[in-house]
């Protein structure tokens, strides 16, 4: 499916704020739908808020020392993205906005990777995608874009849930690959 730039959000990292701006692919005014706040050394470590004048943030994301499931909030609900397999990017986490009940239903991060780009695939429960965020490794700046895939590809709740746990997804892996840590939390992790 072809994803066409109303439902592609482009990430860039500045460095000048030490911010992740979040953008509408090909927008000429370049203005962020989206601002996500890093910190470093304090939780939570992501705060995602929209870039209106409202500073009150949409969600946010933790990640732990040694503990490789981030946890994450979205308008106050709080929720966990769950490692399936130690040593392969599979989280699941349960979602309101995906959900055709009143129940949640389970949703399913998965990824693959190359030299130059690692995919993020976002699943549900029939494991249909319904966004992709592609980000390139080797990024300083522009670190990639979600596509929105589906028949929830315009809707905002839809939206805001794939950026918020598929951005925390993002640096919690980021931290994996990059943590000893991290490595022995995945060595005495047990899953399912």
């Amino acid at each position: 499916m072809e994803t066409t730039a109303t439902n592609t959000l482009q990430i860039d990292f500045s460095w000048k704020k030490f911010q992740v701006l979040i953008t509408r692919l090909h927008d000429t005014t370049s203005e962020p739908v989206y601002i996500l706040d890093t910190q470093t050394l304090k939780k939570p470590t992501l705060i995602f808020r929209r870039a209106n004048s409202n500073p009150d943030p949409i969600g946010t994301g933790t990640m732990h020392v040694f503990n490789i499931n981030p946890d994450y909030t979205l308008h106050s609900h709080k929720g966990k993205l769950t490692a399936q397999k130690r040593w392969q990017t599979e989280y699941t986490y349960r979602s309101d906005a995906f959900s055709s009940s009143d129940k949640p239903t389970t949703m399913t991060w998965t990824s693959t990777s190359g030299f130059k780009n690692w995919d993020f695939i976002c699943l549900d429960e029939n494991m249909l995608p319904v966004a992709r965020f592609s980000s390139s490794l080797w990024a300083v700046r522009k670190l990639g874009q979600i596509d929105f895939l589906g028949d929830r590809a315009d809707d905002e709740n839809a939206r805001e849930e794939i950026v918020v746990t598929g951005l925390t997804l993002y640096f919690c892996m980021v931290l994996r690959t990059t943590s000893i840590l991290q490595f022995f939390g995945a060595v005495f992790y047990r899953g399912k």
